[in-house]
């Protein structure tokens, strides 16, 4: 008995020296990252200090609830690029890195991909999406997988973002009671609270840069093909893309760099090989000297309008020449596109349900509705499936209706929108305002954000789409956007990092439990 407790306090006194040990990777970029490694500290020691951040923070503390799942084999992964630089043969710049994949992108690693639904929960696939396959050519450490809303946010019309059956709600690291938005929440979420050096998410409308935008990071939600969408549940194969996320636009050229690559099993990806090159090489040096941007001005908050204008200063200074644009009318892109998110994500949520393990008994969509009524006190606690019922009555992708409103949204956002403000201002890029202030998360009344949202016409026309910080309005993080045409998106970069730099606007999360509302809140008595 004397030996076993001794020996168990010998255990308890190596670990806790062990921890004293682990690296600080607090805010470290990616480049940072290598450097750590190119002077001794191994990957090992890097992934086990992000592991033991999210063992302090995730689910405790602050409790994020960022991360539904961490890898049982990244340290395996950690070691094995260890041993490759010991052997003078690192992969390249994310060898040895840990990242982290959202929970609808399927890894070959022992956990399931949920996307956040119960119904999910045996999805383990063993099989890697292409991007992770990729991600694991660069040498990727694959940390765990990330939270995010429900079926990414697809489910219903009165969701409430970052809240999934599988992870709950995640929190905002800058105040704990607003959202994280979404459907990339616990990615963006994690990033923030330096979980992992990067995280990929996954948007189809706003859902890569809200998150980004509301955790004070860079996320690219870039051109539509330029990354493969097999093995990512799916919403809408017109739209859906995954897209880096992370503290720096460098860090996220890199990921995205890692990322993109042709994919037979997806058609959109052809054009591919075509643009692809090394993205984050060119931003050193990159410049806005003489460059046209188109600017619009959507009705916002006096307060967000008076970062806006400090952030259009700062492109004026580096050169920009800036362009006011007034976006056109639009009538009837929201109905066009709602129709064909409907329409595709009953066809290829389906196709996608085919091919899981048979231990996942939902099968189709109209499975998953009869599961989430089965399960309804832990499924739809907070909201239902109104969008999940409306998909399941659509009629195919041979729908003439259906047919019409995908040519009309891609019409209306592209050639009559993006490419025509792109047009009136001779400019190559557009800015604008990625979305309002964070809202509180309301488990009663759901999303309830206002304020202006840049995502919509991107999203639709398969553009590249960027969101850099601008800084804290009332202590929560605000993002501007670049926006260009198809495939421009290492334009959209340059622009982003110029402004970056010369910005310098991200602000360290502080984990509050609510927002800097100011002095006005005790009033003058």
């Amino acid at each position: 008995m004397r030996f076993t407790l001794s020996l168990l306090l010998s255990t308890i006194l190596a670990g806790a020296a062990h921890a004293q040990t682990l690296p600080d990777v607090t805010e470290k970029s990616i480049d940072q990252v290598q450097a750590m490694m190119a002077a001794g500290t191994s990957s090992a020691a890097i992934t086990q200090a992000y592991l033991a951040r999210i063992a302090a923070m995730d689910r405790t503390g602050p409790t994020l609830r960022a991360v539904i799942a961490t890898n049982p084999d990244a340290i395996a992964q950690a070691r094995a690029a260890d041993a490759r630089r010991k052997a003078g043969k690192p992969l390249g710049p994310l060898d040895g890195v840990p990242v982290l994949i959202k929970d609808n992108i399927e890894t070959r690693d022992p956990i399931a991909t949920t996307a956040g639904s119960l119904a999910l929960k045996d999805n383990i696939t063993r099989r890697d999406a292409p991007l992770v396959t990729s991600l694991r050519k660069q040498g990727a450490v694959i940390l765990g997988k990330t939270n995010l809303s429900e079926w990414a946010n697809i489910r219903s019309t009165h969701s409430m973002s970052g809240w999934s059956a599988v992870g709950g709600l995640v929190r905002n690291p800058y105040a704990l009671d607003r959202t994280s938005c979404g459907s990339s929440s616990g990615s963006g979420a994690a990033v923030a609270a330096s979980f992992a050096a990067a995280a990929v998410g996954t948007e189809t409308d706003g859902s890569v840069v809200c998150p980004s935008s509301m955790n004070g990071l860079v996320g690219l939600k870039p051109t539509l093909g330029m990354i493969s969408r097999t093995h990512v549940v799916p919403i809408s194969h017109s739209q859906d893309t995954p897209g880096p996320m992370a503290r720096s636009v460098r860090d996220a050229a890199v990921l995205f760099n890692g990322m993109i690559g042709v994919d037979p099993a997806d058609p959109a990806t052809k054009g591919t090989a075509k643009y692809a090159h090394d993205f984050a090489a060119p931003l050193a040096s990159a410049s806005l000297a003489g460059v046209r941007i188109a600017v619009l001005h959507p009705e916002m908050s006096e307060l967000l309008k008076a970062k806006y204008a400090a952030a259009l200063a700062v492109l004026k200074a580096q050169g920009a020449v800036l362009v006011d644009v007034t976006p056109p009318k639009l009538d009837g892109l929201g109905e066009a596109e709602l129709l064909v998110l409907q329409t595709e994500l009953k066809a290829d949520l389906n196709t996608y349900l085919a091919t899981t393990p048979q231990a996942v008994k939902t099968r189709t969509v109209a499975d998953v509705i009869a599961f989430d009524r089965a399960e309804a006190t832990r499924e739809m606690p907070f909201f239902q499936q109104e969008t999940f019922e409306a998909a399941e009555q659509t009629r195919g992708l041979a729908d003439a209706e259906y047919l019409g409103a995908r040519a009309k949204s891609l019409r209306l956002a592209g050639k009559e929108g993006i490419d025509a403000m792109l047009a009136t201002a001779n400019a190559t890029l557009i800015v604008a305002p990625t979305y309002g202030m964070p809202w509180l998360s309301d488990t009663v009344s759901g999303d309830g954000g206002e304020g202006p949202s840049a995502a919509g016409l991107p999203a639709v026309a398969g553009y590249p789409h960027l969101t850099v910080p601008m800084g804290l309005v009332r202590g929560v993080p605000v993002g501007v956007s670049f926006i260009a045409t198809a495939w421009a998106d290492q334009s959209v970069l340059n622009a982003g990092y110029v402004y970056e730099q010369a910005a310098h606007a991200r602000v360290i999360p502080t984990y509050s439990a609510t927002n800097d509302a100011g002095p006005g809140l005790d009033g003058a008595r």
